[in-house]
């Protein structure tokens, strides 16, 4: 049986404590925070950091919405839930770094039941990495804190939530993935509730273990206007995917969520440039060549 109420208390607090850290690390600007309600039933808190030492922008969700229907984006893959009333908990946050080469960030975590009767319940969600200038040894320090959060719930969770992150953060008409990957998770619950619930906990607990000490050694990289172009060009497929395929986004919309704080997740500056390629052997081309892939990171040896 699930317990929506210890779910909100967690996401609750971890919303709190990654606002709390985010402030610090960044050292200028401080969340604002903005609560919201929905007309269909529910709503949030959005807490942004705008224009920091370290984020031009970092979006830190807070959601609980519910209401007499399931939109078509939860109910493609289980049409037997059209039409049933539902609750929907979750955080979900974006970091947008100026620096580009500390690299942009995902998170989410949420909890869906579906029913009165005889309630569905599932959890799902995930984190990932987009840098613009990466480096071999920040990919793997991430991909090793999501195994480690993983491991205790199965030693297959990893490989099959990296997998499955690879193919959901893939561009298809671009035909690349968003960056390098992490974890992605859906309909979790073949474990029961307590089980599951303290793996999507290990797994929101982990997310600053695995970010921060990135930023922290990216933090004085020194570049100039070609990089900032460049990460401003590649924040366009950041929007293209949140736009064009992102399921969180379009759950949002359909819900008829807060149009501000489904799309707080959007960079706040971004460019795109009629076909352009980046130049033969430049730091550019590498990040295409060698980064926008699946790859075993935590199995390979590094190439630089």
């Amino acid at each position: 049986m699930s317990n929506i109420d210890d779910v909100k208390e967690y996401l609750v607090a971890l919303q709190n404590r990654i606002c709390a850290e985010l402030e610090q690390l960044d050292g200028k600007a401080t969340f604002a925070r903005d609560a919201w309600e929905r007309s269909g039933g529910g709503g949030g808190v959005s807490r942004v950091l705008s224009q920091g030492r370290v984020f031009e922008q970092a979006g830190v969700g807070f959601s609980h919405v519910f209401g007499g229907e399931m939109p078509p984006s939860a109910t493609k893959a289980r049409p037997e839930l059209a039409g049933k009333s539902f609750q929907a908990v979750g955080v979900s946050l974006v970091l947008h770094p100026e620096n580009p080469y500390i690299p942009t960030t995902h998170a989410n975590l949420r909890f869906f039941t579906a029913g009165e009767r005889k309630p569905v319940w599932w959890f799902g969600g995930g984190y990932d990495l987009t840098p613009y200038y990466p480096f071999h040894e920040d990919v793997v320090h991430w991909h090793a804190v999501a195994k480690a959060a993983c491991e205790p719930y199965g030693r297959d969770l990893y490989p099959r939530y990296k997998e499955w992150c690879d193919k959901y953060f893939y561009l298809k008409h671009r035909e690349e993935t968003r960056g390098v990957g992490g974890l992605f998770f859906d309909d979790v619950n073949e474990q029961g509730f307590e089980k599951s619930f303290a793996f999507v906990q290990s797994i929101g607990d982990s997310f600053l273990r695995a970010y921060k000490p990135i930023v922290n050694k990216r933090i004085t990289h020194p570049y100039g206007e070609r990089q900032r172009d460049f990460q401003l060009y590649r924040r366009g497929r950041y929007v293209e995917f949140n736009l064009i395929y992102d399921r969180g986004t379009l759950f949002g919309l359909q819900s008829g969520g807060r149009t501000e704080s489904i799309l707080m997740s959007l960079p706040p500056m971004v460019r795109w440039a009629y076909n352009w390629r980046p130049e033969p052997d430049s730091p550019e081309e590498k990040l295409y060549r060698d980064y926008l892939r699946p790859r075993d990171w935590l199995g390979e040896v590094p190439t630089d």
